[in-house]
């Protein structure tokens, strides 16, 4: 009776380790379906979510620093045609983005339109100087008139030139170059870029019927499609703004986002995982081939505008994007012509190149989609050439791509977020994770423990049977 008892336990704590290892088993799929469904309602654009939180304004401090390319041989270049020597001086530093979007409005197609206040302000100790700091830089008005200006009007230009004094380069303080001056030469305002104005509209998808498309864009401006390339794949809207995504991101496949600073979309693919503040992320940057030539990339044969000084398109590591911005020769690269041709660096002598100080990357969380840290690093250039006419570029050999300014737009998660993500999400799964396994594991085990024993116990009975 005693044996037999025995062997009722054993099969009873056999069965229950069964139980436990399928209750395991089956919290697994559950836990999963759960966790989804919770991010997946979080993640959808609408007042009381997560997303919607985040969306309207930057969870952390976004800072713009700038650096510029001051000349330092200007004169040289001038009368001798020597090669321009530059010198980086920076960072001069701007808190953006701190700004909500503002006029938000949700369509009946679940979208939502808004606008992004561009505000930006000095941040003087995060600065290597001020703002009244002067610097030697390419004449931004002699760059852009010597490109726009028909050649046979060149005569014109050299006129009017000397009659303003102006020359190849010129000395202007970091506040005016940025923000805006008035130019003798043409009379009116130059900047590098806008302070107090508005980007957009944007029309992004909400997420609510398909959570696939969360943020991304459906229109741009009011166009589903640029019309600065003459090109449908060019002028494609893709992605996201790249402050998030849709969530559960597969690190196999690239993100694509549009930036309106470079008047295009692009991709960016996953190079590595690694823990930011105890949170795994997936960090994505770009590829060499976003700037390619079209010779080792043809998808960019339709960002390629001018062969004369692109050498036939076969420069890599330049965006001419004069066809967004009114014709005048802007064109956008990473800072120190990162992955570009080594034309481009023989042609300026003072630059070096350096992967992790001049890469753009993004650091996602890859269950929420959500952009953690971030560093947009990109360089404005602009063009000047040769003339026959023109008193100071007579010298000049060759079409030359000249740096005047690279930006670093980056932010990262503050440790509050970063614990609040740890306690909200990352802990959560991390217990049901611990349950799930336990569980099976557990019943696995007495699972295994229990036949063990079952057998043991009927093999002595046999035994006590035969003696």
């Amino acid at each position: 009776m005693g044996c037999c008892n025995a062997r009722c336990w054993l099969i009873t704590g056999a069965v229950f380790g069964v139980a436990l290892a399928i209750l395991g088993g089956v919290l697994i799929p559950v836990g999963n379906i759960v966790i989804e469904g919770t991010v997946n309602k979080e993640a959808v654009i609408e007042p009381g979510t997560t997303a919607y939180d985040n969306w309207v304004a930057a969870g952390a401090t976004v800072y713009r620093q700038f650096w510029f390319f001051t000349v330092k041989n200007p004169t040289e270049v001038i009368e001798n045609g020597a090669t321009p020597v530059v010198m980086e001086r920076g960072p001069y530093t701007y808190k953006t983005r701190f700004l909500p979007k503002d006029n938000i409005t949700f369509n009946s197609n679940h979208t939502a339109s808004f606008v992004l206040p561009t505000v930006a302000i000095f941040d003087p100790s995060m600065s290597a100087g001020t703002e009244d700091d002067e610097v030697v830089v390419l004449n931004l008005a002699v760059a852009g008139a010597y490109s726009l200006a028909p050649k046979p009007l060149h005569g014109v230009l050299e006129r009017k030139m000397n009659l303003t004094n102006s020359s190849l380069f010129q000395t202007r303080s970091v506040k005016e170059l940025l923000w805006g001056y008035t130019d003798p030469l043409i009379k009116n305002t130059v900047a590098l870029f806008e302070n107090g104005t508005y980007d957009g509209p944007y029309t992004v998808f909400t997420g609510k019927d398909d959570i696939s498309k969360v943020s991304m864009i459906e229109t741009y401006r009011g166009e589903s499609k640029l019309k600065f390339w003459k090109d449908q794949y060019c002028d494609m809207i893709n992605g996201t703004d790249a402050s998030s995504f849709a969530p559960f991101v597969d690190k196999k496949k690239p993100l694509y986002f549009f930036s309106s600073d470079i008047c295009r979309s692009v991709s960016a693919s996953h190079m590595k995982t690694y823990s930011l503040k105890g949170i795994k992320v997936f960090r994505y940057s770009l590829l060499p081939s976003t700037l390619a030539s079209p010779v080792d990339n043809p998808d960019n044969h339709c960002f390629c505008h001018n062969k004369e000084i692109t050498k036939n398109c076969t420069i890599a590591g330049v965006l001419d994007i004069s066809s967004c911005q009114n014709g005048k020769p802007i064109f956008i690269s990473l800072p120190h012509f990162l992955l570009g041709s080594s034309i481009l660096t023989e042609s300026v002598q003072g630059l070096n190149p350096i992967p992790e100080h001049h890469e753009t990357f993004l650091d996602v969380e890859p269950t929420t989609g959500f952009t953690l840290n971030f560093a947009k690093r990109i360089q404005v250039n602009m063009m000047y050439g040769p003339s026959k006419v023109i008193t100071v570029l007579k010298k000049v050999k060759d079409y030359t791509i000249f740096p005047v300014v690279w930006l670093n737009e980056t932010a990262t998660l503050d440790d509050a977020t970063a614990d609040m993500i740890k306690g909200e999400l990352v802990s959560r799964i991390n217990l049901l994770s611990m349950v799930q396994k336990t569980l099976l594991g557990a019943g696995i085990a007495i699972a295994v423990l229990c036949f063990i024993s079952y057998c043991f116990v009927k093999r002595n009975r046999n035994q006590g049977k035969l003696a």
